[in-house]
């Protein structure tokens, strides 16, 4: 009988422990010409697709007083913003190339992902 509850009890570990850190899916959110981004323990939407060589304003809108969410970088657009406090910052991109392309804090500590695509399928979820 201890045997088959330590097994049991077991597999419940397992499974949470996978549910918990495997079984997250990402929300890809599509940006038209715009997308607001609320910056608040992290990035919300953190995942947004845009279509390639379509200008697009990303709207950071910080309410965290964290000092790390400071500053927003796109390493790939070499922009770097600072976000004041309850102040929306506006950051223009064209990507020129379809990928994926990451955005953080200026620590690091937060990240953030966008997808952009040629055009053919919008709106589709991509998984990490």
């Amino acid at each position: 009988m201890d045997q088959i509850l330590v097994t049991l009890i077991g597999l419940l570990g397992i499974s949470f422990t996978y549910w918990y850190f495997l079984g997250k899916r990402e929300k890809t959110v599509v940006a038209g010409d715009a997308i607001d981004i609320v910056v608040e323990g992290g990035y919300s939407p953190d995942v947004i697709s845009v279509k390639q060589g379509k200008l697009t304003r990303l709207n950071f809108l910080r309410r965290d007083t964290n000092s790390c969410l400071e500053e927003v970088v796109l390493p790939d657009f070499k922009i770097r913003k600072t976000l004041p406090l309850n102040q929306k910052v506006t950051v223009e991109i064209i990507p020129k190339q379809a990928g994926q392309y990451s955005f953080s804090c200026g620590m690091g500590m937060y990240h953030g992902k966008i997808i952009v695509s040629d055009g053919a399928a919008p709106g589709k979820n991509i998984p990490n």
